[in-house]
């Protein structure tokens, strides 16, 4: 589904769905920031590695 697709739809679980994954995405890269590990994210359609460091240097902490 869309954004805008999400935000037309009737379920109230089913219209936060984007922002709690968002805010899992956020805490995720929080948690992996702390404990000094890399996460696997989706970009372009590739998996991707990101490091701790790369996630500091974004700006995360």
């Amino acid at each position: 589904m869309t954004q805008q697709e999400l935000g037309k739809a009737k379920d109230e679980d089913l219209k936060g769905s984007l922002a709690a994954i968002r805010r899992a995405a956020q805490k995720a890269r929080t948690q992996a920031v702390r404990t000094g590990t890399a996460i696997i994210v989706a970009r372009n359609q590739q998996w991707v590695r990101i490091t701790a460091e790369e996630l500091r240097n974004e700006g995360v902490r």
